[in-house]
């Protein structure tokens, strides 16, 4: 009877402390020892099971995780060596003449900053800095700039190489080359529909989003063109340089990111911005966030472990596989589920406790091989909307940290809302049609 009880209450308990605000890494280990005594105290298993130290070191050895602190330099170099603000300041320049022109070059930007860096901070932070005084300035309205830089830098969590991609490949144990090449197209589709959003806007409320004045885009056409390929070009070709050789089987993930790091620095090095400083601040930002992931993954390890001890993995499986409707209840209660806790924790948080959770259930449905990579896909596109949905959204912070103060929290909450409306409706086209990812595995 026991065995039947400590695995609900070890979720419960897990779940009650994490909505008091407790650190997601350190609740979930605590509550694994806790409950690892207890089921050894009750002799449920012995000590031995546990074996927590070997299951840190598989951890710390993971090749496939090897590829998150390179894709995390590599993004935050193009942001510390002001790439990523050359980026914006030519872009904007070609496409600010026009209504929405310079909302239409963040999305752009923020698209082909998702494919060279998949690094959602870095982005919020340059558009907000960069992009968001200007389109204040020349009356955009506050709610379409601020909505647009935030939805604009979430990109990198479903276009390639995204870091919320290897972390699902890892936990749902399928390739993450594959995952990439799932996620490319509709990770390209979520940014055309940002696109159309924003020209519907320009063409059915002008005054929302009017074009800079004429002397904001002085450039001649034959020097804005030099400065578009000068700009463009290098970029384009790391990406290209990353993902082509990750899709076509030559390198893996792991191996295109570290190439993809020191490409990140040769740009810098031939725009003459490679310092000490930017590569300090660069390798500071990858080991803080490298360092939160592993905890998490560590204090999630030894959670699973003890869960399973206890039998709560039966307990989960059988809930999720007995929902009305098979298959189908499933990925509405998983959807449900991560949606609901994007409002208050961030994604790397759901990714350790959910997927673990949620994958025995889809292989006993029979989700596997390609099936289940389009399911990967389809949890990374609702994680995305964790990152807009307040109030713990992390865009919206990224980008209240760098915004003007006549900017309310309210005004990002409100400009947000319309770009989550999307992601949502992106979110339905790949579950109504799978063939958006498996056609391209």
């Amino acid at each position: 009877m026991t065995h039947d009880i400590l695995g609900p209450a070890m979720f419960g308990t897990v779940t009650l402390l994490i909505f008091l605000g407790f650190p997601v890494a350190f609740t979930l280990g605590g509550v694994a020892l806790i409950y690892g005594a207890i089921g050894v105290a009750l002799g449920h298993f012995d000590w031995a099971f546990l074996n927590l130290s070997g299951r840190v070191f598989g951890v710390m050895s993971n090749q496939v995780l090897l590829g998150v602190p390179f894709f995390v330099f590599m993004g935050t170099s193009v942001e510390r060596t002001r790439l990523a603000e050359d980026l914006l300041h030519t872009i904007g320049q070609l496409f600010g003449r026009r209504r929405g022109g310079l909302a239409f070059a963040v999305v752009f930007v923020g698209a082909l900053l998702a494919a060279a860096t998949g690094v959602v901070g870095a982005s919020v932070v340059a558009m907000g800095m960069i992009s968001l005084p200007v389109m204040l300035r020349y009356g955009y309205a506050p709610t379409l700039a601020t909505g647009t830089i935030c939805a604009a830098g979430t990109l990198g969590q479903i276009i390639p190489p995204s870091i919320v991609l290897i972390v699902l490949g890892d936990q749902l144990e399928v390739s993450v080359g594959d995952l990439f090449r799932g996620a490319f197209v509709p990770g390209l589709g979520l940014a055309a529909m940002y696109a159309l959003y924003v020209v519907l806007v320009a063409r059915f409320s002008p005054g929302a989003a009017p074009a800079l004045p004429a002397e904001e885009c002085a450039a001649s056409g034959r020097e804005l063109f030099g400065r578009v390929l000068r700009v463009l070009v290098p970029p384009l070709a790391l990406i290209l340089i990353v993902l082509g050789s990750i899709f076509a089987g030559i390198a893996t993930p792991t191996s295109a990111g570290a190439v993809g790091s020191v490409g990140a620095m040769g740009l810098a090095a031939a725009s003459r911005r490679l310092t000490f400083a930017a590569v300090r601040e660069a390798a500071r930002s990858t080991a803080k966030l490298t360092t939160m992931v592993m905890f998490l993954l560590i204090g999630s390890s030894a959670f699973i472990l003890v869960f399973r001890g206890l039998d709560g993995e039966v307990w989960i499986r059988d809930v999720l596989t007995n929902l009305p409707g098979g298959v189908i209840g499933l990925i509405v209660v998983a959807n449900l589920a991560v949606f609901v806790l994007g409002f208050f924790i961030d994604f790397f948080e759901i990714a350790f406790i959910a997927l673990p959770l949620l994958r025995p259930a889809a292989e006993a449905l029979g989700i596997e091989g390609e099936t289940m990579v389009w399911f990967g896909v389809m949890l990374a596109m609702n994680l995305q909307t964790s990152f807009l949905t307040p109030p713990f959204g992390f865009a919206l912070f990224y980008l209240r940290g760098v915004a003007p103060k006549e900017v309310s929290t309210g005004t990002i909450y409100r400009g947000v809302l319309p770009f989550v409306g999307i992601q949502l409706f992106a979110l339905v086209l790949v579950i109504v049609f799978p063939e958006l990812v498996t056609a391209f595995v």
